[in-house]
């Protein structure tokens, strides 16, 4: 496979801090910053500037447009639904256009939150969705309209993504341990941690795929094996903490299971944020790793 060019957006986020490596033997990667004075272009890679942005595609015309940037303020999105519209939704439909123009591919990523988060078994790629929240609406309607499009897309839905860089919450459960004797945490939603760095490694190895196989293309879930609650996240956090020499005043037997309702937030979360990866696996021959093996690895480098 010739070597092409990617355009990737949203390169300063934890997914695309990650993709700037794992893409590098693909081809030819254009990272565009959301601001970005010093591109001798005047390009940008600002998902609000949808003007700017089509200039940017059009002018560099990429083989394969990765777009990891993406409103995710999920609070925050209730009272800001307009701009969540614009980059969740309108951006990627704009994206996926000018990529059905130009034959390339379109690769977004999305969100367990398109669904409504009832029942206790995971959720296929063809079930009903039925967002929550304004995140989770204006998230299926940017899926939407790469589908209705016609280009050439992937389209990646994951739950609960979490990277080294930056914060995490892993990393705040571990600051507010060493500081408190008890720590109060939600029992009730269930998901499975997800590396950055696995999403990244997975849309790799399957563009890759992807350029022998094009019919393979589509929606797919993606998220590490298994399945915790943020209760269990955060007593196996601060079990590998205190296995590995972290002085906390919290012990996992401290960290106190709570229902939703006792923490109320401005947007409704999924309760059910399982996510099948059953097609993924199978149509690209993956094993998706445990969700304790990627936290574990991220706390190693966290720690170190």
């Amino acid at each position: 496979m010739s070597a092409m060019k990617i355009l990737l957006l949203g390169s300063n986020g934890q997914v695309g801090w990650e993709l700037q490596r794992s893409l590098a033997p693909l081809g030819e990667v254009v990272a565009l910053q959301r601001e970005d004075s010093a591109n001798p272009q005047g390009l940008c890679g600002n998902l609000d500037d949808t003007e700017a942005l089509v200039h940017s595609v059009r002018t560099l015309r990429p083989a394969v447009i990765v777009n990891a940037a993406a409103y995710t303020a999920v609070d925050k999105a209730e009272t800001d639904a307009n701009r969540a519209k614009v980059v969740n939704a309108t951006a990627p439909g704009l994206l996926a256009r000018e990529a059905a123009t130009m034959g390339s591919w379109l690769v977004h990523y999305s969100t367990d939150y398109v669904f409504d988060g009832s029942g206790d078994q995971p959720w296929h790629e063809d079930d009903a969705t039925a967002p929550l929240s304004v995140y989770g609406r204006t998230k299926l309607e940017g899926e939407q309209a790469i589908r209705s499009s016609g280009c050439q897309h992937l389209i990646l839905r994951t739950s609960w993504v979490y990277a080294a860089r930056g914060g995490n919450f892993a990393k705040t459960m571990l600051r507010l341990a060493a500081e408190r004797e008890e720590l109060k945490v939600i029992a009730d939603q269930i998901g499975a941690p997800t590396g950055a760095d696995l999403l990244a490694d997975v849309t790799a190895l399957v563009l890759h795929r992807l350029q022998m196989r094009p019919e393979l293309g589509g929606t797919y879930h993606c998220s590490a094996a298994g399945q915790t609650s943020w209760h269990g996240y955060a007593r196996h956090v601060i079990e590998w903490a205190r296995a590995h020499g972290q002085a906390l005043k919290v012990g996992p037997e401290a960290v106190r299971p709570i229902p939703t309702s006792d923490y109320p937030t401005p947007a409704q979360r999924p309760l059910n944020s399982r996510l099948d990866t059953f097609k993924l696996r199978h149509a690209f021959g993956l094993h998706l790793p445990p969700w304790q093996q990627g936290v574990e690895r991220m706390l190693m480098e966290t720690l170190r």
